[in-house]
């Protein structure tokens, strides 16, 4: 049974996560292009920070950051490597973008990379009503870098 809940974001079952996380982002992206947030960042106030459990098993993990008072960030999505083809990553972002809302955000934007390795993460926030936009709060015209926004 999948669940998803709000839980802090360090904790000994969910190192897997991170470490994978981190693996990911280094893999094809220069190091000065990689925005990533460590999972003891995650556990700042201005972050909402989810974890996807299977049967209590955590497979996928996804936080949003408060840019203002109306906008923020998606950080942090990521689905274990197995567990992939499933559809986890689309309940996730809908459930990172209903839980934005609820909390009165009216935008939510985020940065992922050009490289091939994000070719499905863009596409996935392209089908669910992402657009590309140019770089928002504290991003820079950055080659290795897609930004990309919607209103909720």
């Amino acid at each position: 049974m999948i669940t998803i809940a709000q839980e802090h974001p360090v904790q000994d079952d969910l190192k897997l996560l991170h470490e994978r996380h981190t693996i990911d982002m280094h893999a094809d992206t220069p190091p000065e292009s990689i925005h990533m947030l460590p999972a003891d960042a995650l556990a700042a106030p201005s972050i909402w920070f989810y974890v996807m459990r299977d049967g209590g098993r955590p497979v996928g993990m996804g936080a949003f950051k408060r840019i203002d008072g109306t906008h923020a960030e998606v950080k942090s999505m990521h689905i274990l490597a197995e567990e992939r083809g499933r559809g986890l990553a689309r309940v996730m972002v809908e459930h990172l973008i209903k839980e934005a809302k609820a909390q009165g955000f009216e935008r939510l934007s985020l940065e992922t990379g050009v490289q091939p390795t994000f070719v499905a993460a863009r596409a996935l926030y392209e089908r669910v009503g992402f657009e590309v936009c140019g770089p928002f709060e504290g991003y820079w015209d950055d080659p290795n870098s897609v930004f990309m926004t919607r209103a909720i």
